[in-house]
């Protein structure tokens, strides 16, 4: 199958064009992931490369203003692994984290629901002693 979509891709020139920039942005992520510090990699990541300037993403700012801190230690290092790259642009793209999966509602128990009815006979008439007292009813069908 990844041979049939690789002829694929090398028939027309637009997508030849497109395949080669995928992997040269592929080889510069894995690069990237070999030198940068453990601690931004999870929050930064190569987006593309324009000319010889490569250009990071940043999820905020702090990592951002730490990637142009070390940016020349990251051209040497890229620079030493055979890239043509004389510069770096950082750019803040915050991510939105994924969905979290939809939490199950919680039950009140039926010693929860035995105190909270204490809790209301010895309060006066108020909205309390009502909203308590509808928590319970609710809890118990």
């Amino acid at each position: 199958m990844p041979h049939r979509l690789n002829a694929f891709l090398e028939t027309n020139q637009d997508l030849r064009r497109f395949s080669q920039r995928a992997r040269q942005i592929a080889t510069l992520q894995q690069h990237y992931q070999q030198i940068a510090p453990p601690s931004l990699l999870q929050a930064s990541r190569v987006m593309q490369l324009n000319g010889q300037t490569l250009i990071l993403s940043a999820d905020n700012g702090a990592v951002a203003s730490k990637l142009r801190q070390i940016s020349s230690d990251l051209i040497s290092s890229f620079r030493t692994r055979g890239c043509e790259v004389t510069g770096i642009q950082i750019r803040v793209q915050v991510r939105i984290p994924a969905a979290s999966a939809a939490s199950t509602p919680k039950t009140l128990g039926k010693k929860g629901q035995e105190e909270l009815e204490r809790l209301a006979a010895n309060l006066k008439d108020s909205p309390l002693k009502k909203a308590l007292k509808r928590l319970v009813k609710r809890a118990g069908s």
